[in-house]
């Protein structure tokens, strides 16, 4: 039987490049010549002040020839500047592009040859360190929507990393910064290759929900306490959800329908709901644990937000039920705060 790590020695972490390669080595070619072509004008222009062992005229070709040979090595002494002019022209211009170009060159070599070892190694050290990341896996329209929420609210885009198997949808996710891993979340390799221990949240969004509950499944077979999230869109396998071991189930089509429903008795009720989940709105919603100082008293005593319920063990309470007077150790209070 395979180990461990040669079961997921096959999935790599991948992170966009923020300048395209093919930009980068347009612009390092364009500086090559254009200071190769320097050298060549100062040359020609300059040409009396060059004579070949020959004997014979110097020829355009003869001046591109010699050009070429003085940047890229010292010349072969075949064609020598015989004026104080010329000699200072080499010693004074021709040399320095001589140093740049050279420098251009091995440049480019360490970007598209060492840069991409190093980038593979990089890669490899920070996937065996990641932790406190956000795993999402799937990047369709509710994965991608996530992750530009969490980045919008602040989350560090590479931490963030996105499992799919769809090269477009990778594309798209290195675009905005993120992490991506080609492989497919249901297999334990997959999550076990993205630190799914060690990650702070997982957002299962693979757009079928067999697919998806798959996922939750075998999540939660490898990490016991981390919370999951999924996108299901069928009425019916919400609690098939919960019962694979998601945290929050999510039904795309019931949230509308809240909004809409909401918007018949009150023309802001339904602004106000998206205002509080949106990363735009003037409030938001956090959850948090009691602190030191706000044990023993009510829900409304406190001062950071206004609070809404209070999650005690297994139970949930509302703002208005008499529970929620005297807050314990380990309480999680939800609340309205005002957005920065």
């Amino acid at each position: 039987m395979r180990s461990d790590h040669a079961k997921t020695a096959r999935y790599h972490l991948r992170r966009q490049s923020p300048t395209p390669g093919w930009l980068s080595l347009s612009w390092r070619a364009l500086l090559a010549l254009a200071l190769i072509g320097v050298a060549l004008a100062g040359h020609w222009f300059d040409r009396d002040g060059l004579r070949q062992n020959s004997g014979a005229p110097v020829t355009f070709a003869d001046i591109l020839y010699f050009t070429t040979i003085t940047v890229t090595t010292v010349g072969y002494g075949d064609i020598v500047p015989v004026t104080q002019q010329a000699r200072m022209f080499d010693t004074f211009v021709v040399t320095p592009i001589r140093l740049f170009v050279w420098l251009i060159f091995l440049g480019t070599a360490y970007d598209f040859l060492l840069k991409r070892v190093w980038e593979k190694w990089r890669m490899s050290v920070l996937q065996r360190r990641l932790d406190g990341h956000v795993i999402v896996t799937g990047y369709g329209t509710s994965g991608a929507e996530a992750v530009r929420e969490l980045i919008a609210r602040g989350a560090d885009p590479a931490a963030i990393v996105v499992i799919d198997e769809t090269a477009a949808a990778l594309a798209r996710a290195e675009a905005c910064g993120a992490t991506v891993m080609d492989g497919n979340a249901t297999r334990n390799a997959a999550l076990e290759a993205a630190r799914i221990q060690t990650a702070r949240a997982v957002i299962v969004s693979a757009g079928r929900d067999d697919t998806s509950i798959l996922i939750v499944l075998t999540a939660r077979r490898l990490a016991p306490n981390v919370p999951i999230s999924v996108v299901i869109r069928s009425q019916d396998n919400e609690a098939i959800a919960r019962q694979a071991g998601a945290n929050t189930v999510i039904n795309p089509a019931s949230f509308a329908g809240l909004l809409l429903a909401g918007s018949i008795h009150g023309a802001h009720t339904a602004e106000y709901m998206a205002d509080l989940a949106a990363s735009g709105g003037r409030v938001a919603l956090r959850e948090r644990t009691v602190t030191h100082e706000e044990i023993g008293k009510p829900l409304s005593a406190i001062t950071t937000g206004l609070g809404h319920r209070v999650y005690r063990g297994t139970h949930t309470f509302g703002f208005w039920e008499p529970e929620t007077n005297r807050l314990e150790p380990g309480d999680l209070i939800v609340e309205v705060v005002q957005r920065p």
